[in-house]
């Protein structure tokens, strides 16, 4: 079933994706990491695939930037597309010292300055959280691998460019980055009652300065790439 920003129609996407901002990135996904790789959406450029990881069906599909674009896709995703488990990997800016370039995190929760939870018309402030059951599935991938990774409170922000270092006040209250997207993503699976996780790769600290290339956030994330997949294809039959 078509929709205005995606055109796959039944049963070709899968039960559990992967959901980088990046359009290139859903397609270096596919072209490296899945086999029997077909596209089922290019509306608006937004590039999506599914193919098969370890003999599981596992589809991959950009989201854009920010938690309005993210929201759309994961809403239609959900709830045309009948996807159950939700796995966002893109990257994020450090704000602690401890958290560094080229490190995983694993967003237990999503914090935000924005105001996607209007609409549920909450009587206070909505916490979003991640499944439990796939964060603990990606942190022992992790573990298992070696890769490095800190598990916590991340903030997705409606802001890039800000006039004032907002951040070093979100820093205070224990939050290990900053990225745009996880909050709304949360909140559209904990509605739909399906799961979702966000991980990511430290792609620049805000507090020493250091930071990846363009080039190296497209394709360098392999380690996240390859812990989110194994996660995806853990809760596919």
């Amino acid at each position: 079933m078509a929709t205005p920003h995606n055109q796959a129609g039944t049963n070709e996407i899968a039960e559990s994706i992967l959901l980088p901002g990046d359009p290139l990135r859903a397609q270096f996904i596919a072209e490296h990491f899945l086999e029997d790789v077909k596209q089922f959406n290019s509306v608006r450029n937004m590039l999506g695939f599914t193919g098969t990881y370890g003999g599981k069906r596992i589809s991959v599909m950009g989201t854009g930037m920010g938690c309005p674009s993210i929201g759309i896709y994961t809403y239609e995703l959900i709830h045309f597309y009948g996807v159950k488990n939700l796995i966002r990997v893109g990257s994020c800016g450090s704000i602690q010292e401890s958290l560094k370039v080229g490190e995983l995190v694993m967003a237990m929760g999503a914090s935000t300055d924005g105001n996607f939870a209007h609409q549920y018309r909450l009587p206070g402030t909505y916490s979003a959280t991640a499944s439990y059951e796939l964060l603990e599935c990606a942190v022992r991938s992790a573990r298992e691998h070696g890769y490095s990774c800190q598990v916590g409170n991340i903030l997705s922000s409606d802001l890039f460019y800000t006039e004032t270092p907002e951040w070093k006040e979100w820093a205070k209250m224990g939050i290990l980055s900053i990225e745009m997207e996880s909050y709304a993503l949360y909140c559209n699976a904990n509605r739909a009652g399906v799961r979702a996780l966000g991980i990511f790769t430290v792609s620049d600290s805000i507090v020493t300065g250091e930071g990846l290339s363009a080039a190296e956030r497209q394709t360098g994330f392999t380690n996240m790439m390859q812990v989110a997949l194994e996660t995806a294809a853990a809760f596919t039959e």
